[in-house]
């Protein structure tokens, strides 16, 4: 099975940290400017998602969802959630422990995108 989304080591140990602290985990990634770019992290039950939202996945036991007219530009690629030091978005829980989530991403294979069913509008 192809996944969309995927973590790091060292992303699935800190949403370990905070589903240990927080309770069941999610996550958002608007596409908006500023923090709504990053991967947001929340508690399960105090995110509302909505018609305009895609689930990628679950990283760590967390669902991962994407606005879907960001998902329109990241569909051809597996998304690579991580983490780094510093700060990201404020309404985040990884913010107050000196870390932030982020998403690199790679592009599907030619094979994986038929598997996917994807195609592109040239």
């Amino acid at each position: 099975m192809i996944k969309r989304v995927v973590a790091t080591e060292k992303a699935l140990k800190l949403i370990g940290f905070l589903k240990e602290r927080h309770g069941p985990l999610m996550f958002h990634q608007s596409g908006g400017c500023c923090d709504g770019s990053s991967p947001m992290c929340y508690p399960r039950d105090e995110f509302r998602v909505g018609d305009a939202d895609v689930l990628l996945g679950k990283i760590g036991c967390a669902p991962f969802y994407m606005a879907k007219d960001q998902y329109e530009y990241w569909q051809h690629t597996q998304l690579i959630i991580d983490v780094v030091d510093g700060r990201g978005g404020m309404f985040s829980l990884e913010g107050p422990e000196g870390k932030r989530f982020l998403t690199r991403s790679r592009v599907f294979t030619d094979d994986e995108k038929r598997k996917l069913n994807l195609t592109f509008k040239h």
